[in-house]
């Protein structure tokens, strides 16, 4: 096995691929993290004949089999993020949403998939509001775009390197909280920033895949035991701790693991032929090469059942997505003699519903009140313009002077349109 770790550019990313199956005898690739890398990488391991199992990507455009024949992924699609997402606006009678999104394959795929939710469910996406990961800005004025909108409740769709960037400009822009209701995708550490903006980012949330154990779900320990044990054996410098382990490192380890069942599967249905079960056909040039037995390794993904580290992993022959174990965990920003952490208040089986943990925390709003806001605009602290027309003998104006001779507007009546 290598390891290698793409750049953010797209083109660079195929071009370490394509010399890591040069120099050997490459029979599946794990990853690649980002969903912009999946649209090149799969339509290369196609090409040469091997599968490309990812841990984190989840653009929903993924989930097509007759495009990526080859690709499978661990991670839930965006799809099912999004029916979590417009479930949890149904648990708080929420209607309405901005959708603040990075204009690449993971954040145009997951807003077209919200979008798609929301209309099933009757709710409203209000505005859709990009951010430009070239130029790292917002198109449009943030401050504009989020107080002349209805709804008061931000999903904020973009990958974590982002999202301390776009939150810092939003704070700066006084349109978190307490007026705001932030819903992020990614998780970050918020005690990165300035604890004078501790009170704003109270009661946010973060809705992120979770894996079995997060949410009481049975996970094969004795495979992630072995796991660790492999990753401390290999890599001890890296290794973070069994309870800081990210659930994206346990979708690796599923990925990996579903890789290695299905070649298992492969070599041993091909016992009695005389070539290897892993053999390649053509040059050593990445694009000239192909695996022989391509099909035979895919069917055997296809059929893959087992207990993983991250929960129960099944595929379809219809779709690349898993089709079984799929989690999600809401957490709420709550400020502790820790600092501002997230701590999880709601967990997610898909498709079902959203349901209270076994251990319960309250949450805590915006404002850092246990009153759950409405997720519209409302009035207070705003100054208001009202305008009324004059209108005998409805709404009459008269000019009325006082004792002192001062002459104010004296307004009576009433307006029938508002009656």
């Amino acid at each position: 096995w290598q390891a290698e770790q793409t750049p953010d550019n797209i083109i660079d990313a195929l071009n370490i691929a394509c010399r890591a199956v040069s120099v050997s005898n490459v029979v599946g690739i794990v990853g690649p993290t980002v969903s912009r890398d999946v649209h090149v990488i799969a339509p290369f391991g196609e090409k040469i004949g091997i599968p490309v199992i990812s841990h984190a990507a989840t653009d929903p455009d993924l989930s097509d089999q007759n495009t990526y024949p080859n690709f499978y992924r661990t991670v839930a699609s965006d799809f099912a993020a999004a029916a979590a997402l417009a479930k949890l606006f149904i648990r708080f009678n929420w209607t309405s949403c901005s959708i603040i999104y990075q204009n690449d394959a993971f954040g145009t795929g997951g807003a077209k998939a919200i979008s798609e939710a929301f209309i099933k469910s009757d709710l409203t996406v209000s505005q859709m509001i990009i951010f430009d990961i070239v130029m790292l800005s917002i198109r449009g004025d943030l401050k504009s775009l989020l107080t002349n909108a209805a709804t008061r409740i931000v999903v904020l769709w973009v990958e974590s390197m982002y999202t301390p960037l776009i939150l810092q400009k939003a704070l700066d822009s006084n349109v978190v909280g307490p007026y705001f209701t932030w819903i992020l995708s990614n998780s970050i550490s918020l005690n990165s920033f300035n604890q004078t903006f501790y009170p704003n980012l109270i009661g946010m949330f973060l809705i992120e895949p979770a894996v079995g154990s997060v949410v009481n779900a049975p996970i094969n320990a004795t495979l992630l035991n072995a796991a660790y044990s492999i990753w401390q054996q290999y890599e001890p410098e890296s290794f973070p701790g069994s309870i800081n382990v990210d659930n994206y490192a346990l979708f690796a380890f599923d990925a990996t693991w579903t890789l290695i069942q299905s070649l298992q599967q492969l070599c041993a249905s091909k016992i009695n032929i005389s070539s290897s079960c892993l053999s390649f056909i053509g040059s050593s040039y990445c694009f000239d090469r192909r695996f022989i037995h391509s099909k035979l390794l895919l069917d055997a993904i296809s059929r893959t059942e087992f207990l993983g580290v991250s929960g129960p992993i099944q595929f379809s022959s219809n779709v690349t997505d898993r089709i079984t174990g799929l989690y999600y965990s809401a957490k709420n920003a709550q400020l502790s003699s820790n600092g501002l952490n997230f701590v999880p208040v709601l967990e997610y089986f898909h498709p079902s519903n959203w349901r209270i943990p076994i251990k319960e925390n309250v949450i805590v709003w915006p404002g850092n009140t246990l009153t759950q806001p409405s997720g519209g605009a409302i009035l207070q602290g705003e100054n208001l313009r009202i305008g009324i027309i004059e209108s005998v003998p409805f709404t009459m104006v008269e000019k009325v002077m006082d004792a002192s001779g001062q002459t104010t507007i004296h307004y009576s009546g009433y307006i029938p349109d508002l009656i």
